[in-house]
């Protein structure tokens, strides 16, 4: 069994993801077997909020060369969480 811990890996901290974070919208990197169902019950376990929608994009790893050989990154999963108008904000993302 899975673990909400298992589900999201990490927060995304970037230049749009925290003018989003102002309309109570937070980015998460999560794991790419996720569905929208686990990533909402994740969400709402680990930081005690209300989320409203869940908005997944699937990413494919870049080809990367090193001279003559030829690799890709690894591909991964970026979920955008709405959280509810009466939800607390997560705090995580408040002092940054």
């Amino acid at each position: 069994m899975r673990t909400a811990y298992d589900v999201i890996i990490t927060p995304v901290i970037s230049e749009q993801s925290m003018d989003v974070a102002a309309d109570k919208k937070y980015t998460f990197r999560v794991a790419v077997d996720a569905n929208k169902t686990e990533v909402k019950h994740a969400v709402e376990e680990i930081f005690g909020v209300e989320v409203a929608k869940v908005n997944i994009m699937n990413y494919d790893g870049k080809v990367k060369r090193m001279g003559r050989y030829v690799g890709r990154t690894a591909a991964y999963k970026k979920a955008i969480v709405t959280l509810t108008e009466k939800s607390k904000e997560i705090e995580f993302f408040q002092g940054l």
